[in-house]
């Protein structure tokens, strides 16, 4: 291994490291910070264990380092997931990827032959892949404008570890050689901007996933000016009179042209004054008052299900039974028959905090 090669393995180990250090400090209180732990310290076992002196060892404590190396892609699948998704519950079904990634490494290293570790490559690949493609396919939803530009560093990483894993999987300049470094360079940057996106999206440390998904974004302290006041009234009457969350293909950018304000002013407008983190969600919260009330409303039992929610502005029944369990616990058929057969049932439990529902959107 040659002395730059060497400097630039041990540089990054170190920085994964630190980063890894910052994070688990705030592990407790962020899901997020507790997978970037993970993560980090698979990227340190695969600089580890792809060391020419061990990449071709097999020893039990190596192929353990190999493991956690080969499973890497699947954390950071899941750590894009807890990062983007608002909000983000984990379920040992996120992990699936990682026990299959484990299984093509057990193969992979028992079989040693060629077609178990492509097999493996394909997969990382693909899971990297999938994150970048799920980091920057809500974007143009998000309304946290830290959670915006740290959208944009996991695609640049993600596509910076794609290149990298490439020069190494096929040799461009030889295992031992420019290759190897320049594949280095390239994941050096990648887990720095890793690093760096998401304490430039939460700057406090800490205020994520668990947090961040569960309270909403900060208001002003300042009270509205009038501007504001006007913009917020004129929103109101956008989404609550005109009903603008019915129509199809209600965006942000609709919206705004609607309000007569650019797209960045009605994004921080819905984030720091109404408290909403994602812009579906808040057009969503529309969209369940109506249809909750469609559904407990005698005069229209005979309306089928379907028709209320495509009424309402739902594209499909999929999205809106899943959108309507996530809110009321129950699925719709079951909160009709409970609300009219049920005239003292139990109220609904309130809407998560960061996803108020206005009391005025029915109708």
């Amino acid at each position: 291994m040659s002395e730059i090669e060497t400097a630039i393995r041990g540089g990054v180990i170190a920085l994964l490291l630190v980063l890894a250090g910052l994070a688990a400090r705030e592990g407790r209180r962020s899901i997020v910070d507790r997978y970037s732990v993970l993560f980090a310290l698979g990227a340190v076992a695969y600089l580890i264990e792809s060391a020419p002196a061990l990449a071709h060892r097999s020893d039990l404590w190596v192929c353990a380092i190999r493991a956690l190396s080969i499973s890497t892609p699947a954390v950071f699948w899941v750590w894009v997931k807890a990062q983007v998704d608002d909000p983000f519950v984990p379920s040992w079904r996120d992990w699936r990827p990682w026990f299959g990634m484990i299984a093509l490494g057990i193969w992979a290293m028992s079989a040693d032959r060629a077609l178990p570790w492509h097999a493996v490559q394909l997969a990382a690949l693909v899971l990297v892949t999938l994150g970048m493609w799920r980091s920057l396919a809500g974007r143009g939803g998000d309304l946290v404008e830290g959670r915006r530009r740290l959208r944009l560093v996991l695609a640049v990483a993600a596509a910076l570890y794609i290149v990298a894993i490439e020069f190494i999987a096929f040799e461009t300049f030889g295992p031992n050689g420019l290759g190897m470094t320049i594949a280095l360079e390239l994941s050096l940057a990648a887990y720095v901007a890793f690093g760096i996106g998401h304490r430039v999206a939460y700057p406090r440390g800490g205020a994520t996933a668990e947090v961040a998904n569960s309270v909403p974004s900060q208001i002003f302290a300042a009270a509205p000016d009038a501007e504001e006041l006007r913009l917020l009234d004129a929103l109101r009457q956008a989404m609550e009179i005109d009903k603008a969350y019915r129509e199809e293909n209600c965006s942000i950018a609709l919206l705004a042209a609607r309000v007569g304000i650019p797209e960045y002013r009605l994004r921080r407008l819905i984030n720091q004054r109404l408290g909403h983190r994602n812009f579906s969600t808040y057009v969503n919260g529309y969209r369940l008052a109506e249809t909750t009330a469609a559904l407990a409303d005698p005069s229209q039992a005979r309306v089928p299900i379907l028709t209320i929610a495509l009424d309402a502005g739902f594209q499909s029944l999929g999205p809106f039974n899943r959108a309507f369990k996530a809110h009321t616990g129950v699925t719709p058929s079951e909160f009709r028959r409970e609300r009219l057969g049920e005239p003292n049932a139990r109220p609904l439990a309130p809407p998560p905090q960061g996803s108020p529902i206005p009391k005025s959107a029915s109708g």
